[in-house]
């Protein structure tokens, strides 16, 4: 046994106070300006712009919750996600919101009433999807400006809109929007972004083929969209600002809308005519950019030039966590309001803390998308840094609160990285007496190397943030270079005591496909990701093998092709790195590795390995093909690091010699996952220790319930 050998202790810091609250930065006074938008005005320039959240119409109550915590944490502004106006846009079974008729305002006036309440102004971002909807429950027929194939392969083909259609749609429109306001909306917005908006698909020559006054000429192709404009500001003008959400830019060049042009000449046309302009990048994966391919800040270069040609607030995004940034593109003109998706998901609470000189305690946003795989696979969203994004309701959970501690009983964290972290921080500031011991000389766990591969420099923040907030706890020790087996745990004496050890990369190719050993697998020159992290890979050529398909396999293969070696990477599926078609990187990921010159084997199966080769069977017809090999790599699955747990855990007789009272495991040694698995996992643990709820029964949290009609008997 090594406990204690180095132990951590933090003094408390100095903070400046008025009374009792904490005294603002000056510098930062600019951002709570109030700024006027059409007849209404925010309380600061903090705005939470439309994004998804996976819950929408589906989970009404959920949605709800979360909007109002935004708005309580300090958002001027709080807007919906997309809501979807009427059948021929819809996106069931994905969980937008709908405003198709006047039983959907109740919804969003749950979240309206909860955005108010807390002095906030509530914007619904109004939309017809076009091509880019399949109308899968509605089935009618999907609309676009002509007759064509659909956006997405998968989808049916799109039929062209006639003068009748335009006008339908026009007042399809224009009662949304009076449902809006009847919702409560304060800010009614006319969307044009994303390449996934009619509007946008008329005002796209490559989907508008048109010849009448709806097509040709840039004048005509954005007709639609002026009229949109006017037939809104004509119906609740009076009382709701009218926002345009337009991409000014689609990044493909020449191909597509550029702001240089014809981005540029839609802003200049239609300039005054919105009250805000809420401009960004198409598509999606541009706007959402990751942080493995893109910094705070990264739109400036297409959005800057909006503001000089309106008199209109102005709204952009760019990742911006950072109170000083925000403070430069507000001063420099880039913007008249700081817009936010992903921060705002990272730390509901973000204003807030600048207003009270908390600066320091902001959760920022590592750039993941792991929020938008929850929106793309229909579900309530999580986030990496934030456990309680999607739990507000269902859980009771709260953004910057949590309940104090239930007894006086110390807690024994063993193992400090995601989830260890996490349930530290958070017992805490419940208020238990915390100790956390980490084996190594370093907290993080799987932080520390997984960090520095390419451009995942910003998911150290998971184990920075925590570290900082613990640093505050004089309650929470911290020991590092400490391991403890069964009977070091035994003998400390603390009654609860939770494992976040951790798991280990498999090292026999056992994953999705290969169910069994792959022959072959243990030898001298087979390694695991591990080995790749820590520089121990470095002869050539290195076969990756992945059937993990989530980052790693695309992470090493950018590394060690990034080093020089000669990288073939080996996958069973169509795509590299699979999983991140729903982070939108999987284009990104798969566009630089042919860059570096990456030779891609998909659809194919890693079967045997042997001295200075791999053998590899087509996915579809087994025929085998062998490569060359210097070095390989597996890929494949994670073993979860449990074996102090199970020889005492389930002891009843030791636990009770040792004054144990309880024992858990939490985080990837529970079951090998994602680090926002893992976070949320140390969370929940944290919030449910001593306490009785809904986790005690075989539900274990609050459910949305389909209310259902009767009809009543014929008189």
């Amino acid at each position: 046994m090594r406990y204690p050998k180095v132990a951590i202790r933090f003094s408390l810091p100095t903070v400046e106070r008025k009374g009792e609250t904490v005294s603002r930065d000056p510098r930062y006074d600019i951002l709570f300006e109030p700024v006027q938008i059409g007849p209404v005005t925010t309380r600061n320039r903090f705005y939470q712009v439309p994004h998804c959240t996976g819950m929408g119409s589906n989970w009404p109550n959920a949605h709800a919750e979360l909007r109002g915590q935004r708005a309580e944490g300090g958002w001027g502004v709080v807007c919906t996600e997309e809501v979807m106006i009427h059948p021929t846009t819809d996106e069931l079974p994905g969980a937008s919101m709908r405003l198709w008729d006047d039983d959907d305002i109740p919804v969003f006036a749950a979240a309206a009433d909860k955005v108010h309440e807390h002095g906030g102004l509530f914007g619904v971002e109004l939309v017809h999807g076009g091509l880019s909807r399949a109308n899968k429950t509605s089935r009618t027929a999907p609309l676009a400006p002509s007759h064509q194939a659909n956006k997405y392969a998968t989808l049916p083909q799109a039929r062209g809109m006639d003068l009748y259609d335009i006008d339908e749609f026009r007042r399809w429109h224009r009662e949304a929007a009076i449902r809006a306001k009847k919702a409560g909306a304060d800010i009614v917005y006319v969307y044009c972004a994303h390449n996934v908006a009619l509007p946008m698909h008329f005002l796209l020559q490559r989907y508008n083929r048109r010849r009448d006054a709806y097509g040709g000429k840039l004048e005509n192709r954005a007709r639609l969209l002026r009229e949109l404009l006017e037939d809104t500001k004509d119906a609740v003008g009076d009382s709701c600002a009218v926002a345009l959400r337009f991409a000014v830019d689609e990044r493909i060049g020449e191909a597509g809308l550029e702001w240089q042009n014809e981005g540029r000449e839609v802003v200049e046309m239609l300039a005054e005519l919105p009250d805000l302009w809420d401009v960004n990048v198409s598509g999606w994966e541009n706007d959402s950019k990751t942080s493995r391919f893109a910094q705070e800040g990264f739109q400036e270069d297409a959005i800057a030039f909006v503001k000089s040609m309106t008199t209109k607030p102005v709204v952009g995004v760019g990742r911006y966590t950072s109170p000083d940034s925000m403070v430069r593109v507000i001063k420099s003109g880039i913007m008249d309001l700081i817009g936010a998706a992903r921060p705002a998901i990272a730390d509901s609470f973000l204003p807030k803390k600048i207003e009270e000189g908390r600066a320091e305690d902001i959760r920022e946003c590592i750039g993941c998308n792991i929020c938008v795989s929850g929106n793309n696979t229909c579900v309530p969203m999580r986030c990496t840094q934030n456990p309680v994004v999607g739990e507000e309701w269902r859980r009771g959970w709260h953004t910057d609160t949590i309940p104090p501690r239930a007894s006086d009983d110390r807690v024994l964290i063993v193992g400090a990285g995601p989830a260890g972290l996490e349930a530290a921080r958070a017992l805490g500031q419940r208020g238990y007496d915390v100790t956390l011991a980490e084996r190594t000389k370093e907290l993080g766990g799987r932080l520390i190397m997984e960090a520095q591969l390419p451009g995942l420099a910003a998911w150290m923040r998971v184990r920075d943030w925590r570290l900082g907030q613990i640093q505050k706890m004089p309650n929470v020790k911290v020991f590092l270079d400490s391991f403890l087996d069964d009977k070091a745990v035994t003998s400390f004496g603390a009654p609860n005591v939770v494992f976040a050890t951790g798991s280990s990369w498999r090292r026999d190719g056992v994953g999705n496909t290969n169910r069994d050993t792959i022959p072959g697998a243990g030898a001298s020159h087979v390694h695991g990701p591990d080995d790749v992290m820590e520089g121990r890979v470095k002869n050539g050529p290195v076969v990756i093998f992945d059937d993990d398909h989530h980052t790693m396999g695309g992470l090493l293969a950018e590394k060690l092709a990034g080093d020089g070696l000669e990288v073939i990477l080996v996958t069973p599926s169509a795509v590299v790195s699979e999983f991140t078609l729903l982070t939108l990187e999987q284009a990104f990921i798969q566009s630089r590795l042919i860059e570096l010159g990456v030779d891609i084997r998909t659809q194919s199966n890693l079967v045997a390995i042997g001295g200075d080769h791999v053998c590899l069977a087509c996915t579809y017809t087994g025929r085998e093909s062998e490569v060359a090999a210097g070095s390989v790599v597996l890929v494949t699955s994670r073993l979860p690091n449990e074996q102090v747990y199970h020889r005492f855990a389930k002891r009843p007789d030791i636990m009770e010699a040792a004054g144990i009272k309880t024992v858990a495991l939490i985080g990837d040694c529970l079951c090998p996952q994602t680090i926002a698995s893992a976070v949320h996992d140390g969370h929940l643990y944290a919030r449910e220790l001593g306490t009785e709820n809904l986790a005690n029964s075989d539900v274990p949290y609050r459910r949305e319930r389909m209310v259902m009609e009767t009809q009543g008997e014929e008189t």
